[in-house]
């Protein structure tokens, strides 16, 4: 028990002997009691966009990866014509970024549509903000440059012998 507690337990009994503290808080704790309901959907609702990312991460490393798969003889003979290692990782690339490039001319209107849905529910939101949608096209941009990478290496580094027997 600190000492302000005590003080006040003892001059409320000083006061009126029949008065009894059931609980003692702060004004800052009572504060904070309020907005636990907020700051766990808060926490979800990060906790959810983060998992978002991450399948969404896979799931384009899952294509990019399929694609180098079945594009295997054509980077094949392309190494074995004379393409350099950076062209073909661009070639890959290049698919990659187009399939993040759709989906983010999907998703930003729909995302634009979705805030005159979801800001009676938020607090201080009148709007899209900018920077919060610049930074998530960034997130998602470096996040389908990673998930591309690995795909885009392996296929630069094909053996043009072994990729072409396969067919």
């Amino acid at each position: 028990m600190n000492d302000l507690e005590r003080n006040v337990r003892r001059t409320l009994a000083a006061i009126n002997p029949n008065l009894t503290v059931v609980k003692f808080e702060t004004f800052q704790q009572q504060i904070a009691d309020r907005f636990n309901d907020e700051r766990m959907i808060s926490r979800l609702t990060t906790l959810f966009g983060a998992l978002a990312l991450l399948l969404a991460t896979i799931g384009l490393y899952g294509v990019t990866s399929y694609t180098v798969a079945r594009r295997t003889a054509e980077i094949g003979l392309r190494i074995a014509v004379g393409a350099e290692r950076l062209s073909v990782i661009a070639v890959v690339m290049r698919g990659a970024i187009m399939q993040i490039a759709l989906g983010l001319a999907i998703g930003i209107p729909v995302a634009l549509v979705s805030v005159r849905f979801i800001k009676a529910q938020l607090y201080e939101i009148s709007s899209a903000d900018p920077n919060v949608l610049l930074g998530a096209i960034a997130t998602v941009t470096m996040a389908a440059c990673v998930a591309g990478i690995i795909p885009a290496r392996r296929a630069a580094s094909i053996d043009p012998v072994q990729a072409l027997r396969s067919e």
